[in-house]
This record gives structure tokens, sequence and C-alpha cells, in this order.
């Protein structure tokens, strides 16, 4: 499992402290706060590792903002630290730990109240009695985790926001960025996937370009099915963007369709262990192991292909109960129960809930292709031709990218297949299925 992010706000090389002397910080954070950080189990990233030009920008500021802990270094009371300070407690209301070397003069008034670790120095200006400190530090970071507020904005300005909106499920439309790139992305998707490529090639290294630029290229490869593309994409990415859950689950999506199931199945078991369950990286799972059960259907493996069905049903399940609202894993666990003929008594419920949940999302405007697909499944379940051609008509109009028919029509054809054993009429389904294929 990948560790989490923590961001380090310090000045480097050795810098003049009040009262002589000098503090050697790159000895502070290599003995100091560096291995506290590994100590509380983080993975910490330090300013000035990064290469990116010496100047406050774009990329910064993603990195202070989507690091899920951050350290500052309060000594000498250095500009930019502070106004990095302020920026992260203006967008997290947790997770960051103070810590200052004494003797370096008083805090600003506006810091000195807050809970900031001393530090000693000696007269090399490197950190002394490290070990008592250093547990301090990485116990402060534990602590950390449990998100008790220590922002002082949100401390004390009564109803300001809490961002955590911030979890990077950062959209295309929804993040200001260069419109040219953007044209450029929306003509490449047009063209495939070397169309895109050609676009990355233009770009600065990825890890210093802005987050929005950087999610709608990784979507834009997602649009052609370039699986790999997107793969690659993730290894070039920030460590703090790369890191993000909307990432993460696209990146399982990926490895699955790129038929590296298993690795795909331990990122999301891995970020359902560290985020906690949600509709859509249960979503992807379940698509892993419902891949798995067709490949040992294939096979002639059946009881395996029983296990893998049971595990597909499971993971839609828990991820529609994470969020009734989200009907997408829902309906992958009703259809997965007509395909294995199960006798479970959860199902008719389950499809009433469903039902309900994307009727609810349509009537508050703004439904996309998923709405109008599990209004397809639901009417082909309840055998209702005429309701299944209606929606199929609405869920062709909203085709965004070409993948998502085909899951669809995936879908339907392995209710056919399953209904055919049993001598039902799929006529009437399989003419819905061609007309879903026609998007592919």
């Amino acid at each position: 499992m990948k560790r989490p992010l923590c961001f380090v706000l310090m000045p480097f090389n050795k810098k003049p402290k009040a009262g002589g002397g000098v503090i050697n910080f790159d000895a502070v954070y290599e003995n100091l706060i560096k291995p506290a950080i590994e100590d509380a189990g983080l993975e910490p990233l330090r300013a000035d590792e990064e290469v990116t030009g010496g100047i406050i920008h774009k990329p910064m500021f993603e990195r202070l903002i989507l690091c899920e802990y951050a350290v500052a270094d309060l000594s000498t009371a250095n500009a930019n630290v502070f106004y990095e300070l302020g920026l992260r407690h203006a967008v997290r209301p947790a997770s960051t730990v103070l810590l200052f070397a004494e003797g370096c003069g008083q805090l600003p008034f506006d810091v000195a109240p807050l809970r900031a670790i001393p530090y000693s120095l000696g007269s090399d200006g490197e950190p002394m009695t490290i070990n008592t400190t250093r547990s301090i530090l990485a116990d402060r970071l534990h602590d950390a985790r449990d998100a008790k507020i220590d922002s002082p904005v949100f401390q004390m300005v009564d109803g300001f926001p809490d961002i955590q909106r911030l979890k990077t499920d950062v959209f295309r439309d929804r993040v200001a960025y260069s419109s040219k790139i953007k044209r450029q992305l929306v003509e490449a998707r047009e063209k495939g996937r070397d169309a895109i490529r050609d676009v990355e090639h233009t770009l600065a290294p990825v890890k210093d370009v802005e987050a929005g630029v950087v999610i709608d290229l990784f979507l834009s490869y997602r649009a052609v099915k370039d699986w790999n593309g997107m793969i690659q994409l993730v290894e070039k990415m920030a460590p703090p963007l790369a890191a993000t859950v909307m990432v993460q689950e696209q990146l399982g999506l990926a490895l699955n369709r790129d038929n590296r199931g298993d690795e795909a199945e331990q990122i999301l078991i891995d970020l359902i262990a560290k985020r906690g369950p949600s509709g859509e990286t249960y979503g992807i799972l379940g698509r892993v192991y419902k891949d798995r059960w067709e490949t040992a259907i294939e096979s002639g493996e059946k009881i395996l292909s029983q296990g893998y069905l049971n595990k597909a049903i499971d993971a839609y399940l828990k991820g529609f109960e994470a969020d009734w609202r989200d009907a997408y894993p829902g309906i992958n666990a009703v259809t997965l129960m007509e395909i294995g003929n199960t006798s479970d008594p959860r199902k008719e419920k389950l499809i009433s809930v469903v039902a309900y949940a994307v009727e609810r999302r349509i009537a508050q405007g703004h439904p996309d292709y998923w709405d109008y697909a599990t209004l397809v499944e639901l009417a082909v379940l309840a055998n209702d031709e005429q309701a299944a051609t209606d929606a199929l008509a609405d869920a062709l109009a909203n085709v965004r990218e070409s993948w998502e028919p085909e899951t669809t029509a995936r879908n339907l054809r392995l209710i056919c297949n399953a209904r055919e054993k049993r001598n039902q009429n799929i006529d009437w389904i399989k003419e819905i299925e061609k007309e879903l294929d026609k998007k592919n």
C-alpha cells in the first residue's frame, strides 16, 4: 500500500538565525523531520526536492493542497514558509504540524499561540536531542490522522467552508486551465490515441503541469480506450496528484482493462482500506471480479466461476451501500444476480431502491449516460420492452465515450446468454444490444 504523502514546508541549505550562527535546514530535514515522517508511516515530500523553477506556482499550490499531511518549520520566520502555511491553513482544516528551532527569536504573533514543537540546535546549526523530538513529531503526525482541526482559520471563523471537496475529483469541465490545450485535447479525442500522445509530448514534464491539464489528458486517454496511456501517465504525475482517490480509481480501471487485474485489485483494496468505501471504488473492483468470473466460465471452471460471481456481487453491493444515490454499482449487483439465477431475497428490494435512486438523479437535473443506461437494464430485467427502448433513446443521446455503451452492451449480452439457457425470449434485447454496439 502506498503511504500517504506529507509535504514539508521549510527553508533549505544553511540560513542565518537571530543572535548569530546558522541553521542547517538540510540536516534538520534529513536527521529529524524526514525520519519522523517515515516513523509515522508517511512519505515525505520536501518542497525543494522538486525542481520546478524556484517560484511559487500552480504545481506548488497543488502539493500544498493535495498532500494529506504537512509539516512546517517556522524557524527564522521565512516568508515563503509563512505564505505557504497560510495557504495550507486556508484549504485544510487539519493535518498540518508545526515545529521551530529554539533560540531563533520569538515566533510572530499570529502563529505564537499554535501548538508548535520546539527543537534544540548545536553550535554547528544541526539539531540536537534528535530522538526525543523525532518521537514527538511522529506522535503528532499520528494524532493528525484523527482529523482534529489545527487550522486557526477553521477554528476561529464560524461557518468557514469545509474544503473536503479538495479530494481532487477534479473533472476537466470544472478546472480553469489553458483553453488552447483544452481545444487540442477535444480535437485529439476525435482523432484517437496517437493524437492525444502528440498533445502530451508538447507539454512540460507532466509532474510540473497543473492538475486540470493532467486530469484532462488522463481522461482523454480513457475516452479512446488507451489503457496503457493512462497507466504510463500516472507514473509521470506529481505524487500528490497521482495519490488522489480519482486517479487511483481510474488507474485501477485502466489496469483491469489492460489485463492486469491483480494489480488493479490490489490498488482498489488498498484505496478502500485507506480512504473507506465508495461506490466508484467498489464499482471498479466489482468489474475486476466480473471479468474473472467470465474468464472462469470460458475455461469451464464452474465452481471457481461461482466464487468470482459471488465476489463481484458482494463488491457491487458494498459500493451501493456506501452511497445509495449512486445507482451504478446497484444495477450491476442486480444484473449479476439475474445472470447467476440466484434466489437472493434482496434482489427485488434492491431493484426498487436502484430504480428510485436513478429516478431521483434524473429528476434533479443533469442526468448522464449511466443514469439512462441504468433505466435500460432495469427495464430489461423487468421484461419491459417499451420502457427499455425509451430509455435506450436517451442513453444513446448522452454517450460521451465509446466504452460506455460498450459496457452496457456487454451486460445485456450476459443477460441474453443466461436467459437463452432458460429458453426465454431474447430477440428484442439483442436489438437493443446492436444499437449500443453502433456507438462503440
